[in-house]
């Protein structure tokens, strides 16, 4: 049984390695209507790139303004929850731009746009498909572009000719100004997460390592084995939270998992030693890897003021003796930086180690301002509000996640 646990841990560990530099169908998908309003992945059957030609030429002579077009393959629909529309819904996150997205993923047909009003484009990708599904994807589409470019005209109508003087002119440049702002900041939270979420990986890794080496040491010693057992379902706590989590907060659980883990692995080590297992303590502030702390001392961190700190004996030795311990260390703009002076993208992770009112003492009295205020990292879940209910606040007029997109089935 022992052998079958840490095959699993081994799997797991491999599970969570970088992923490779070739993106999702979706990433793919999302880098090149950047450049190409057309995009057709290699895998899907239902457009050439012929075809793929004739709607470029098309969304350029009838769109009237912007019309991106992803025709992807089945598989993609598993990456967007099962449905074109999460796929249409995750194209404008990364993309970040106004207009009309239409998907056929597999057999799905689903349209949403940013500039028609709410449910309008999903009512032209309905009729365009009640209108030609049984000659083909392509002439659906067309006919689709057609539709949309019909619905801008008409709602670009100058209305007689009125003039209605200076002030839309200052209202749209607020609300540009206002999305460039709520774009740039959920962009950033989404980078800063993918650097958090590494951290934490890093982390997993390093406790399926150490679990690792527990195995054959426990062979014989029971209550030794009884908490490398713990330690290693709390490494599968730690493993599935991390796959759960769509934000640095979510990351917390992770954390307590991981420090629950640790100090399951120093009591079983304490066992091996024949010794009682080591006081509950929190972890080492100077590294969490280090596992739980043996005592605080006082330490001063550079620009810090001096205050306690939990230590492990290693770390608490060389305070003590005036050395500077080796902190943990972070990305950070791409530059390794000490984990409790990183902001507070960080913040929501590292808090599952010191949580409650430690993490305050700690953290907001000095030694990097985790806490609140201006500036302070958006810790809700990724993507809240970009395009469910506050979507049509932020883009004006949009039905990202109003509906189902229209459309039909092929």
């Amino acid at each position: 049984m022992s052998h079958v646990r840490i095959l699993v841990v081994l799997l797991l560990a491999l599970a969570l390695a970088p992923a490779a530099a070739a993106g999702t169908i979706i990433n793919r998908a999302a880098q090149a209507l950047a450049n190409d309003p057309v995009y057709v992945d290699p895998s899907a059957t239902t457009v050439s790139q012929a075809d793929a030609d004739v709607l470029r030429r098309e969304v350029a002579s009838k769109g009237k303004g912007p019309i991106y077009i992803a025709v992807l393959p089945k598989a993609a629909l598993a990456e967007a929850g099962g449905s074109a529309v999460g796929i249409s819904d995750e194209l404008h996150r990364i993309l970040g731009r106004r207009g009309v997205y239409a998907v056929v993923a597999g057999n799905q047909f689903r349209a949403e746009s940013t500039d028609l009003g709410t449910g309008k484009a999903g009512k032209l990708a309905t009729d365009a498909f009640r209108a030609h599904h049984t000659a083909g994807v392509t002439p659906t589409l067309v006919d689709f572009i057609d539709r949309v470019g019909a619905a801008r005209s008409g709602s670009g109508s100058s209305g007689g000719g009125k003039s209605f003087g200076w002030w839309p002119i200052v209202i749209l440049a607020i609300a540009g100004f206002l999305v460039y702002r709520t774009i740039k900041r959920r962009r950033q939270n989404a980078s800063d997460f993918v650097a958090v979420k590494e951290t934490a990986r890093e982390d997993l890794v390093a406790l399926a390592d150490d679990v690792q080496g527990l195995e054959h040491k426990v062979d014989g010693n029971d209550a030794a084995k009884r908490d490398y057992l713990a330690a290693l379902d709390k490494y599968s706590q730690a493993s599935s939270a991390f796959d759960r989590a769509a934000s640095p907060a979510q990351l917390a659980p992770v954390a307590e998992s991981l420090e629950e883990g640790r100090y399951l692995m120093a009591s079983a080590e304490s066992r091996l030693e024949g010794q009682e297992p080591p006081e509950r303590r929190p972890a080492c502030f100077v590294d969490p890897r280090h596992g739980p702390s043996v005592r605080d001392v006082e330490w001063a961190p550079p620009g810090g003021q001096p205050r306690a700190v939990p230590a492990c004996a290693a770390d608490a030795t060389r305070i003590e003796e005036g050395e500077e311990p080796e902190s943990r260390q972070v990305l950070v703009g791409g530059r390794a930086t000490p984990y409790w002076a990183a902001g507070p993208m960080y913040g929501g992770y590292f808090g599952g180690f010191f949580p409650g009112l430690l993490l305050g003492e700690l953290m907001v009295g000095g030694l990097g301002g985790w806490g609140g205020g201006p500036g302070g990292y958006d810790t809700g879940g990724a993507g809240d509000g970009d395009f469910g209910g506050g979507g049509a606040g932020d883009f004006g007029g949009g039905d990202f996640g109003g509906g189902d997109g229209g459309g039909g089935d092929f």
